[in-house]
């Protein structure tokens, strides 16, 4: 089979492999990609399409893998090339952009699945679980069953796996937030050390929760919008939307490590507390 990948970041490359590893031919679109998103799928054995048409008349599968904010305008070029296979969306949307794009799709004469990928990007089985719903969630499933990327199917309404990826992460990225906005306001009042102090006192586990602002703040540029995703998933079961506004207010501060790849907690919370960002 051959499956179109959109577009091979690092969770991407995951989605990618476990299809390559499936035995699939899995193609990427070249055009406007960064060099980076090159040696990627040249690591992961990828065909170039070059094109989006011709990636939408080559390939029977598609699976969208790109920033939340960019998913809706990725299925609407997709859909513009009359693209007639089966359209995963794998991103990290709210179950309400999840049926929007389900309607822009199937309106265009192709089948669509939901996914939702909880976990990190995964090298070895049993770490990382693209979660489907739809139809077609079966069919989907088939591309990645040689893994590392494990599947799980949620029934046959879309909506339902990007429901369970903004529950998930509504925890564990908006808890995140929380600690950073923590440290945050202790830094600028100056009692980090004595909180420090405290949290020793009380067993809780200080260096983990500094590692973890080292590891979120390079990748909080996607998290802030994800976080207003999970807001509105929230409003639609009636819960308050609070929580993940203000997450996104604090990772729209640190979109400036995107990448960074040691960055000094210092500064992590140094812009964190600053009020002009």
């Amino acid at each position: 089979m051959r499956i179109g990948i959109l577009h091979p970041g690092q969770m991407g490359f995951t989605v990618a492999l476990s299809a390559v590893n499936s035995g699939h031919q899995v193609y990427w679109v070249s055009t406007g990609r960064s060099a980076a998103s090159a040696q990627r799928a040249a690591e992961a054995g990828l065909l170039d399409a070059a094109t989006l048409p011709y990636l939408c008349t080559t390939c029977e599968v598609i699976v969208s893998v790109c920033p939340p904010e960019f998913a809706e305008a990725t299925a609407a070029k997709v859909a513009g090339c009359r693209f007639r296979g089966l359209y995963i969306d794998a991103n990290a949307i709210s179950p309400q952009r999840a049926l929007r794009i389900a309607a822009c799709i199937t309106q265009a004469g192709a089948d669509f699945v939901d996914g939702g990928i909880i976990g990190l990007p995964a090298k070895v089985r049993g770490k990382t679980c693209l979660c489907l719903s739809g139809p077609r969630a079966a069919d989907a499933a088939a591309c990645f069953s040689a893994g590392p990327l494990e599947t799980e199917l949620l029934g046959g309404e879309p909506g339902r796996a990007s429901a369970l990826k903004m529950c998930f992460a509504a925890w564990t990225k908006g808890t995140t937030a929380m600690l950073c906005a923590i440290l945050g306001a202790a830094h600028q009042l100056g009692v980090l050390e004595e909180l420090q102090r405290q949290w020793d006192l009380q067993g809780l586990p200080w260096t983990d929760a500094i590692q973890k602002l080292e590891r979120a703040a390079p990748k909080a540029w996607r998290w802030a919008p994800e976080m207003r995703e999970i807001a509105e998933t929230l409003a639609s079961a009636g819960m308050p939307t609070g929580f993940h506004e203000a997450a996104a207010e604090i990772y729209e501060k640190l979109t400036g490590f995107k990448d960074a790849t040691d960055p000094d907690i210092a500064k992590i919370l140094t812009r964190i507390g600053d009020p002009q960002l």
